[in-house]
């Protein structure tokens, strides 16, 4: 029985390039993930507390 080095060649080398692109991918899925999980948040109203009001309210 002959083994076809050249086929066995071709599939090894296209799966390298298979997991190479899937792991560019996954890198640029995850900084847009990180990006919108940091910019994807409500801000904290400030209010402006005048010391004549904060002291009636009590």
């Amino acid at each position: 029985m002959d083994i076809n080095w050249n086929i066995i060649g071709i599939v090894a080398i296209l799966i390298v390039i298979l997991v190479v692109l899937t792991i560019r991918k996954n890198l640029r899925e995850k900084k847009k993930l990180e990006n919108l999980l940091n910019n994807d948040f409500k801000k904290a109203k400030k209010d402006d507390v005048e010391a004549d009001d904060a002291a009636n309210e009590k």
